[in-house]
């Protein structure tokens, strides 16, 4: 008996260090500045360091909380006429997730090629007869790494990306996931502060390559042809690039990208993020940051949040922040799920990561650049008037916090690489 404990004990061990150990060596020195976000260098660098080629003829619109995202989607969904791909974390019970599935399954009844692919950690609460019922209604639905016992050293990585893409030509991404909390314009606490993005032009191609190698990679199938990959023309103005990240294929893509970003900027930084929960190297870059001159703006949420584990751990990381002069601010009517980083009013990075550990290496994610000033400046007034909606938190303020509340935040603290 004592050897059979001891070896599961092992087992178990192994386990831990497998799920929440990097696939990687991280990115551990801080970025040298060397040029601006319009200089065409970074354009460079963000091309062959981290992503995609950067593509023109992009257009790009914000979707503001689950009032006027959800309409977007299920409009496309129902307009289908070739394919539906579709990749989420949360795909919970309620109507939201019926109106989901009825769209999905009568595109499939009509000889759509509709495909979903649903994070099995994320989705643990999904009303199993709804995908059931796709499945009859021949909808192809399979779960991200479900629990297997060959799976097990594979169970940490999940896929956190929320990505639609309809005919291949329009595709969706952001923050929300399908479940009642994301309905509404977060008017009260039981509906959350959130964003999308509705894509044309061809860099939805992109995201369709992204959303594909987690299918095949799940399925062991590629799809590809006209009805996934068609000529796609100009949409707009707008140059922009998908790129993704994940343990197995470059997990430091958007962990690089974020410091290239940041180490860039001569100006302003606006972080929108759901989970802060910065490192060493991150902090380390802001802090320099502000000493360029930059001014540097961040958006966490408040007393309502749905990671009571990351609200108390984050603020025990603002300290070096605070002192540098970066403005922390807490989103205080409901949860705020944005994930957004603005540099220079010029580059806004938008998708499924966030300003965490998990996101950056332990998470497959996915982020959309946008390198358009006119983006940039509206994507501003949104962050601007959420800040309207927030709790400044001082260097005052987080020096008098209690005592209880800091033994907790530094107990917390010490999981923070796991978060």
């Amino acid at each position: 008996m004592l050897i059979l404990l001891s070896i599961v004990a092992a087992v178990a061990v192994a386990l831990l260090i497998v799920n929440f150990g990097a696939a990687e060596r991280r990115v551990e020195q801080e970025i040298e500045h060397l040029y601006p976000v319009d200089d065409p260098q970074f354009g460079r660098a963000m091309a062959m360091l981290v992503g995609p080629t950067i593509v023109q003829g992009n257009r790009v619109t914000e979707l503001i909380n689950g009032d006027r995202i959800f309409p977007a989607m299920l409009e496309a969904i129902r307009g289908a006429r070739r394919t539906v791909l579709f990749e989420t974390f949360i795909y919970w019970s309620g109507e939201i997730g019926t109106a989901f599935a009825e769209a999905l399954s009568e595109r499939a009844r009509a000889g759509v090629k509709v495909h979903v692919l649903i994070d099995w950690v994320g989705s643990t609460r999904v009303d199993r007869d709804l995908v059931f019922e796709m499945r009859e209604a021949g909808v192809e639905v399979r779960m991200y790494h479900p629990l297997r016992w060959y799976n097990l050293g594979r169970l940490n990585n999940r896929t956190h990306r929320k990505l639609l893409i309809v005919d291949g030509r329009l595709g969706f991404t952001g923050g929300v996931g399908i479940a009642p909390q994301w309905c509404g314009d977060a008017q009260d606490p039981e509906h959350w502060r959130d964003s999308h993005f509705r894509v044309e032009g061809p860099v939805v191609a992109q995201m369709q390559s992204v959303m594909l190698s987690n299918w095949s990679k799940t399925t062991g199938r590629v799809l590809h042809g006209s009805a996934y990959f068609p000529v796609l023309e100009p949409a707009g103005d707008q140059p922009a690039q998908m790129f993704s990240s994940s343990p197995s294929g470059g997990s430091e893509c958007m962990l690089m990208m974020t410091l290239l970003a940041i180490t860039a900027a001569v100006r302003s930084i606006d972080i929108a993020s759901a989970y802060f929960v910065p490192d060493d190297v991150a902090t380390r870059s802001l802090r320099s940051a502000v000493k360029r001159g930059v001014r540097v703006r961040i958006i966490t949420p408040g007393r309502h949040t749905d990671q009571a584990t990351v609200r108390r751990a984050s603020p025990g990381l603002w300290g070096p922040l605070l002192e540098a002069g970066v403005e922390m601010y807490e989103y205080q009517p409901t949860m705020y799920h944005c994930k957004m980083l603005i540099v220079d009013q010029r580059l806004t990075s938008v998708g499924s990561t966030n300003f965490d550990p998990r996101s950056f290496h332990l998470n497959d994610e996915a982020n959309l650049n946008v390198y358009d000033p006119a983006f940039a400046r509206r994507m501003t007034e949104v962050f601007e008037a959420d800040i309207g909606r927030c709790r400044r938190i001082t260097l005052e303020d987080w020096r008098r916090r209690p005592l209880a509340e800091k033994a907790r935040e530094r107990a917390s603290t010490w999981l923070a690489p796991l978060l």
